[in-house]
């Protein structure tokens, strides 16, 4: 049930919380139609202005966590999607003049329009709605700064404009351009776009007779509470009715190994490369930048690493990423030549959760250590910079001395501008590593709680880890035959 005080995050998670447990007692068939009643009980609306918006907004976002476009009822395909009933079409003006505007003689902003959208009123300058382009050269040109710049939230944050504006006013989603980075997502002041789940699906496997392994991100440790570690949520996980969990800290510690001799090779050939690791980064390489496509490192992400280390070993099992990124859900099972090659399915922390919530099961502080592990380099994939640090231990671990020069971009709007520096020709560094999430994974849209709520608990977490060297992991499952690169 929600209440008046709830935020998106909470009806969002007690929309997932009310399917999972459904659908673990097989029972989602029969109270789907009656779920949105028991979320929300009787008549009085608690956000919107009515109740019956409500609902239908609730009735649409259980269709997403079950992976059906609420627009056209079939399955999802791009990740990221539209609650039609959650969007207020937005109706401002993008640019409007203040009452800070002087009517200065200048007319500054008047001379910067090409349309002839701006006329002086008796008090300050009037930008017509239906003659401005949104071009900018007003809000730009005024020397008061008296012309504010009002974009819609989820454009503002959209690093590639994928977010159109239809006649209606309602937002759309170019597929086509969309890199499933999430920004949208957690800017979106009303909860109009989510992503997609296959939370059915993970249960569906649960129950099953195939051995299911969770593959925990590193960004999990602090996440959940300074005294959760990865052995709390291993025990949690079984309890779910995993076979096991693995640390994806040990698949990060095989690619630190094998992007370490990529670069080096590539710095001896004078080659420029990009990391692999943010499926979002790829997604804005392939794109949108379809021509740089051969600079991105063919080693595989930590999660497909870490999968194809799973099915070396159990090769029956079927792998699901648990972690804070919504592009992973893109990338899951995504080589249609391969697709056993990478984990089958992507829960995010908040769908994780919702599965434990489902179950009654609480994650609680494990006495013993974990007896899998990856190195604290590892650990610190998933902040900004900390593919980097990784590949240059690795380096140091190989014995292999070079001046490499690395561009560390944090951000999507970094990524483009390296990329159209490496596209003239004029990137000054060797490498870029690429996150789209401003902070890494640790600021992923699927986390529970926001970077700074768990960035202290996280760091005294890291501290705790042993000294163990890269190749100490790569060492330990050298038995294991499986290749730590995709298919070109």
């Amino acid at each position: 049930m929600l209440h008046e005080n709830d935020t998106i995050d909470e009806v969002k998670k007690e929309v997932l919380y009310h399917v999972a447990k459904a659908a673990f007692e097989g029972n989602l068939d029969q109270i789907e139609a009656t779920l949105p009643y028991e979320i929300l009980p009787g008549s009085k609306p608690k956000f919107r202005c009515c109740v019956y918006k409500e609902r239908e907004i609730v009735r649409e976002r259980i269709m997403l966590a079950k992976n059906i476009n609420p627009a056209t009822g079939e399955p999802c395909q791009n990740t990221v999607k539209i609650i039609p009933a959650a969007c207020e079409n937005c109706p401002i003006t993008r640019f409007t003049v203040t009452d800070n505007c002087q009517k200065c003689m200048s007319k500054k902003c008047m001379q910067a329009c090409r349309f002839g959208a701006i006329s002086m009123t008796r008090d300050k300058a009037y930008i017509d709605p239906d003659k401005c382009k949104e071009c900018g050269q007003c809000y730009d040109s005024c020397p008061y700064h008296a012309i504010v710049d009002i974009m819609r939230p989820c454009r503002r944050a959209c690093p590639v404009d994928a977010i159109q504006v239809g006649e209606d006013g309602r937002v759309r989603i170019d597929d086509e351009k969309c890199i499933r980075c999430g920004s949208c997502i957690s800017k979106c002041p009303f909860g109009a776009i989510s992503d997609s789940s296959r939370i059915l699906e993970v249960i569906d496997h649960l129950k099953g007779d195939r051995p299911v392994y969770a593959l925990v991100a590193p960004a999990a440790e602090g996440q959940f509470g300074v005294d959760i570690t990865m052995g709390s949520i291993r025990n949690a996980v079984k309890k779910l009715g995993f076979q096991d969990m693995v640390d994806v800290a040990i698949g990060a510690d095989f690619v630190s190994d094998s992007e370490a001799k990529e670069w080096a090779e590539a710095y001896q050939e004078g080659k420029k490369m990009t990391t692999s690791c943010c499926p979002a980064f790829v997604h804005l390489i392939r794109r949108h930048f379809p021509e740089l496509a051969h600079h991105i490192s063919t080693t595989v992400s930590p999660m497909a690493a870490t999968a194809r280390l799973v099915k070396a070993m159990v090769p029956d099992a079927v792998c699901i990423f648990i972690g804070p990124c919504i592009a992973k859900k893109s990338e899951a099972g995504q080589d249609q030549d391969h697709p056993g090659d990478n984990a089958e399915l992507v829960l995010t922390f908040e769908e994780f959760e919702a599965m434990l919530r489902a179950k009654g099961i609480r994650l609680e502080p494990c006495a013993l250590e974990e007896e899998q592990n990856g190195s604290i380099h590892a650990k610190g994939f998933s902040n900004s910079g900390g593919v980097t640090k990784a590949v240059k231990q690795a380096l140091m671990e190989q014995g292999v001395h070079t001046g490499v020069n690395v561009r560390q971009c944090n951000g999507a709007a970094e990524c483009r501008k390296a990329l159209m520096l490496l596209k003239a020709g004029k990137l000054p560094e060797d490498f870029i590593e690429g996150m789209s999430c401003e902070g890494g994974c640790v600021a992923g849209p699927g986390n529970i709680l926001e970077e700074r709520a768990f960035k202290r608990e996280r760091d005294k977490q890291l501290k705790k880890a042993d000294d163990r060297l890269i190749t100490d992991t790569v060492a330990a499952y050298r038995e294991f035959d499986f290749s730590m690169h995709r298919s070109v």
